[in-house]
């Protein structure tokens, strides 16, 4: 296919595919998948070759958040029986974290639900990167807290923190649609903050909230503009009791489709596998690993992921191999400015986070029925008593 062969050697050299190549890629048949990946893995193998970084997420504070990001089950107004708890203590998150590493992580999430720190927020997750990265020599800690104000990506960094995320989520054409109380430049601004402060950008998207092809092209473009070291890229887990609790867009291979297209846009950039791929990949997941590079290990924010050894076993049977801590995870040319890789966020929680015609949606008929089976919500780890999954 000319179209798959031009985004390989575009990929290849870093060069931007055109936004009428990244909507042809969505468009692919389902007779074309495995084209489409293998194209894709060759990029991405370029890049970053068998290694897949593994990462941990703590849900720092869960629940109870005053911002409306429809996708989200903290969100204010949110009826679903999720985990609700304050802060946890420095020593606390440490063992959260402790676990992860023990299972593989490379890097832990640090996330927060609510618009912003306050200072008083920052001293305390400042703590409690210092305790992590006493009692775990080498990880990499990304903050994950909401919006940022002036000097707090500052005051993170000095603490020990590697990077910081904050997602764009969607297009910023359709950014009011699932968002009311903050905008779309306010994520651009955190994320420009946490750069300037020489943290690690991450910055990603969450698919299959109902956004056209163009929607998504449009996201993924401004990614590439906004030059994040790292791209998750999340499947809507659509929790009952959110406004998009009937959204079920996506397909395995519509999954798989999103992903090589991020893939060619960002050839060179830690693309992250996250939140809602068991939900929306389920047995084709070892697949998104010719595509992405890095995943999470075990549980999301607010829902459960699949066992942590299931990943390891399903990186293994791929045949990929799990990244070392002595290994830097960006290519060469982009490490003189970065950290080693990004961090990366869900839509199992809430995380403060052109010219052509409009593509058109899955046609009803693709779409799955909803697989409401696959949506558990977390009730192990971080604000339990039970042991985490890693």
């Amino acid at each position: 296919m000319d179209l798959l062969n031009t985004l390989v050697e575009k990929g290849l050299r870093r060069e931007l595919p055109t936004r009428e190549e990244a909507l042809a890629v969505l468009a692919t048949s389902d007779d074309d998948l495995l084209e489409v990946v293998t194209a894709a893995g060759k990029v991405r193998r370029q890049w970053f070759g068998r290694r897949v970084k593994l990462n941990y997420l703590v849900n720092l504070k869960s629940g109870l958040c005053p911002e409306d990001c429809s996708y989200c089950s903290q969100r204010l107004g949110s009826k679903a029986e999720i985990l609700k708890y304050t802060w946890l203590k420095p020593d606390e998150a440490s063992q959260a974290a402790a676990a992860g590493v023990a299972g593989g992580a490379k890097r832990v999430c640090l996330v927060a639900s609510g618009r912003g720190p306050t200072d008083r927020d920052v001293d305390r997750v400042s703590k409690t990167i210092e305790a992590i990265k006493e009692q775990n020599e080498g990880v990499e800690v990304c903050a994950c807290l909401g919006l940022l104000s002036g000097g707090q990506a500052e005051r993170l960094r000095a603490a020990g923190a590697d990077a910081y995320n904050h997602n764009l989520n969607t297009s910023e054409g359709t950014y009011g649609d699932i968002t009311t109380t903050h905008t779309y430049a306010d994520r651009v601004d955190t994320v420009h903050q946490a750069q300037a402060a020489g943290l690690s950008a991450c910055s990603g998207l969450i698919a299959g909230m109902g956004e056209s092809d163009d929607d998504l092209v449009d996201v993924v473009f401004s990614l590439r503009e906004l030059d994040p070291d790292s791209v998750p890229v999340n499947f809507l887990i659509p929790f009952e009791g959110t406004p998009l609790a009937k959204e079920w867009n996506l397909t395995p291979q519509r999954a798989l489709r999103i992903l090589a297209m991020v893939r060619f846009v960002c050839p060179d950039v830690e693309v992250r596998l996250a939140g809602g791929r068991e939900v929306h990949l389920r047995s084709m997941q070892p697949l998104a690993l010719h595509l992405a590079n890095s995943i999470f290990l075990g549980d999301y924010l607010t829902s459960e992921g699949q066992a942590g050894q299931a990943d390891l076993d399903m990186i293994a049977d791929a045949g990929f191999e799990v990244e070392g801590a002595g290994t830097t995870t960006l290519p060469e040319h982009r490490t003189d400015s970065a950290a080693g890789g990004g961090c990366g966020s869900h839509s199992g929680g809430c995380a403060p986070c052109g010219d052509s015609e409009p593509a058109a949606q899955v046609p009803a008929a693709q779409a799955p029925d909803a697989r409401t089976d696959l949506v558990a919500v977390r009730r192990r780890g971080a604000g339990t008593d039970l042991a985490p999954n890693a």
